[in-house]
């Protein structure tokens, strides 16, 4: 007596076959390309620091601008030298004020501080008064700036703190200038709109 034989179940081979190709598709293909970074920017949100015991130089003023890929901060500085490099930048919980310790309050979701190793007077008192220290500079309509606060200029070094919409990248580096005359160093610090 002939048996019949078995059949193969058409579906259950049909499965092997189709899950050996897409391990073989999946592994072809490789991990994923890392994106690409957000205009180029490279920069990171770790603190930035510098310190140069020689500077003499002192703030004459504070601006900013806006740029297609961040918002700029530039503090003007003037003295003796063409350079500068006394800085420390960092996304801080609070920005605190120079002398008081008083807390500073800045809108946004991220609180950058900014301690310019530079004060903001000189033998003849104030070289630079903000009109408004809770407004310093107005970034109304910037991207990432929510606000520039004044927090002091005490023995030697005058404080900002900047509002920032998240904590995003930033870079600081410094311009040269013209010993004694208008054109001092300036302090640049610029923060990303995105990551």
């Amino acid at each position: 007596m002939n048996r019949p034989r078995p059949r193969r179940r058409p579906l259950a081979i049909l499965s092997v076959v189709l899950t050996a190709v897409a391990a073989v598709l999946v592994g072809a293909a490789g991990p994923a390309a890392a994106a690409a970074p957000y205009c180029g920017i490279t920069w990171g949100s770790l603190p930035e620091a510098h310190d140069d015991l020689a500077d003499r130089e002192v703030v004459n003023d504070v601006r900013a601008g806006r740029h297609d890929c961040y918002d700029r901060l530039v503090i003007d500085l003037g003295g003796q030298d063409s350079s500068f490099g006394s800085y420390d930048v960092r996304y801080v919980p609070q920005v605190i004020a120079d002398g008081s310790g008083a807390v500073v309050p800045v809108r946004g979701g991220a609180a950058l501080q900014i301690i310019v190793g530079a004060p903001a007077y000189d033998e003849h008192g104030a070289t630079y008064a903000p009109a408004d220290p809770r407004e310093v500079v107005d970034v109304r309509g910037f991207t990432t700036f929510r606000q520039v606060a004044w927090a002091g200029s005490f023995e030697g070094q005058t404080t900002l703190g900047v509002g920032v919409r998240a904590r995003l990248p930033f870079r600081v580096f410094t311009l040269p200038g013209t010993p004694f005359s208008d054109q001092g160093p300036r302090l640049v610090i610029d923060v990303a709109h995105h990551w």
